[in-house]
């Protein structure tokens, strides 16, 4: 289990339109609109990013060991 000892900055990535309201809170917006797309930029998220909030396409783009991981950054797939 991952304890919350880390700072650092929040991320949503998926489909433009699902993750723009995100911007209001202060999150790095990374849209992707394909599964290349998502897989591109999961790999250049910025290091300090701990949390990734990913659209459920873009959760699917990834698979499962990415998700299911239990290292940073910790994963949360948004509801249909």
């Amino acid at each position: 289990m991952i304890g919350m000892d880390r700072a650092g900055t929040i991320a949503a990535l998926g489909e433009g339109a699902l993750i723009e309201g995100f911007a209001l809170a202060g999150v790095l917006l990374r849209p992707a609109e394909d599964p290349a797309a998502v897989r591109s930029a999961w790999r250049e998220l910025p290091q300090d990013v701990v949390v990734v909030i990913l659209t459920k396409t873009a959760a699917l783009a990834l698979g499962s060991a990415v998700v299911e991981s239990t290292s940073y950054p910790i994963t949360v797939v948004m509801p249909s």
